[in-house]
């Protein structure tokens, strides 16, 4: 048999020339059970209008969640603390961010002392320090004697 106008709606059809009237003898001619083997591969394309089922109807979740084995979801429920974590979230960022302001800020409210006038502060402290460790020895068992009479004698007691 002569297929030589297949083969021409077939050229038409993958360049996108054929009509509908042509393309319904194409799908005519793929569904028929005597196909050449030279157009077995084109058939599956033309026969699966026919073949196909409506898969996609009202059912099809559940039949596909029932195959996957899980039920349908459910409704999530919301508590009040879930609804508010990011605007704790928030909060606690902005916490953080004025603690770190506030630290960064500290040295430049109390300013920066010149060095110069530091060390002559420390000078004085140690002149002061020095003074009170130069005291004479007279002064030194004075000292000592009044820190022995404050004390009781309680083991002379008996």
């Amino acid at each position: 048999m002569d297929y030589k106008y297949i083969e021409q709606l077939l050229e038409n059809y993958w360049q996108g020339e054929t009509t509908l009237q042509e393309e319904s003898i194409l799908r005519n001619f793929f569904s028929q059970d005597d196909v050449p083997a030279e157009f077995m591969k084109y058939k599956p394309l033309f026969v699966y209008e026919q073949e196909k089922e409506d898969i996609l109807d009202e059912e099809f979740d559940s039949r596909i969640l029932e195959m996957i084995g899980e039920e349908e979801p459910k409704a999530k429920i919301v508590t009040l603390t879930s609804r508010l974590m990011p605007l704790f979230k928030a909060a606690a960022v902005v916490a953080i961010v004025i603690t770190l302001v506030n630290a960064a800020q500290a040295p430049w409210n109390y300013g920066w002392d010149n060095p110069q006038d530091e060390y002559a502060k420390f000078q004085q402290q140690q002149q002061q320090a020095d003074s009170v460790n130069k005291l004479n020895p007279v002064q030194a068992e004075n000292i000592g004697d009044s820190a022995t009479a404050a004390k009781p004698e309680s083991h002379l007691v008996e």
